[in-house]
């Protein structure tokens, strides 16, 4: 069980520092007025990918 919470924490770090290094300018996104971090949101990156946004998170 331990194993499993690490692997899934370490998952989410890879993708958070991903999808920080990604501005929704490069991928033809607006940039929008308020971001709380850089980068593309996560319903971004699942609409990009064509998959659900609870699939994704």
């Amino acid at each position: 069980m331990k194993h499993t919470k690490q692997r899934h924490h370490e998952l989410g770090d890879f993708l958070k520092t991903r999808r920080a290094k990604i501005s929704p300018e490069q991928v033809g996104l607006p940039a929008g007025i308020r971001r709380r971090t850089p980068g593309l949101r996560r319903e971004e990156v699942a609409s990009l990918a064509g998959i659900g946004v609870t699939w994704y998170t």
